[in-house]
């Protein structure tokens, strides 16, 4: 049954509202995934389809759209972000409210995108406290139908070297594709979600077995050299490794 929802989060960041609000339009590819630049007007046309329907740098942005491109669960969706500068412009503190309607499955989209939603936002933070205009290459995918198992996300922990009680904070030698030693940061650590950083590239896993879909990874590489394609088929055949794919 269609139901609407909401999910709203307000936190502060080391970085200009300017420096928010290119992440947020224009340098998604850093936190989220690449999308298209939004028309930058009240009325332009903004990604998956949406409308821009407030527009006033760098302090007020919100898309919205009533049929979701290519998401069947969801009709109508709407992000606004709400940016005012703090320290004199030195931080910006920061309301994202994403709301619309669930068509179906209603409390485990909403679990699924409240959680998402938080590591989203944790990755945003990353990215514009370490990466913030560097050049990138991003790649994603999802694993094999073996990662949808109930256990699934615990495996990836561990074929990544994490003991199961390694925390948020820890430095890490992880092993990354073909043995590799990763060293990184272990920004991001719940049942859901691992967030590695290392000096170059924010790496998330995305347990999303817990929602009856395959696990995920992203890879935003701001390396120099850095190769998405490489990245993925590397990261890939790690991921299938897991399971044995």
């Amino acid at each position: 049954m269609s139901k609407e929802f909401e999910i709203a989060r307000e936190f502060e960041v080391d970085a200009t509202p300017e420096q928010v609000w290119g992440a947020i339009t224009s340098g998604t590819g850093g936190w989220l995934w690449p999308m298209e630049a939004p028309e930058p007007r009240e009325g332009g046309r903004g990604p998956f389809g949406s409308a821009v329907t407030a527009w006033d740098p760098p302090h007020r942005y919100t898309n919205r759209v009533e049929n979701v491109e290519g998401i069947a669960e969801q009709t109508l969706n709407q992000l606004d972000y709400t940016i005012e500068p703090r320290d004199e412009g030195r931080r910006a503190w920061v309301r994202y409210v994403h709301s619309g309607i669930f068509v179906d499955d209603w409390d485990n989209q909403y679990d699924g995108a409240g959680k998402h939603t938080d590591f989203y936002l944790h990755t945003l933070r990353q990215y514009l406290t370490h990466f913030d205009g560097r050049t990138l290459a991003f790649a994603t995918f999802d694993g094999p139908e073996a990662s949808k198992a109930s256990d699934a996300f615990v495996a990836v922990g561990r074929a990544l070297g994490l003991a199961d009680d390694t925390a948020e904070g820890a430095r890490v030698q992880a092993r990354g594709p073909e043995g590799q030693p990763l060293d990184a940061v272990v920004d991001y650590r719940n049942p859901y979600f691992i967030g590695l950083r290392t000096d170059t590239a924010l790496i998330r896993f995305f347990g999303r077995n817990h929602w009856g879909a395959p696990v995920g990874i992203s890879v935003h590489d701001f390396a120099p050299d850095a190769d998405a394609k490489r990245n993925e088929l590397a990261w890939q055949s790690w991921l299938n490794g897991v399971f044995g794919a």
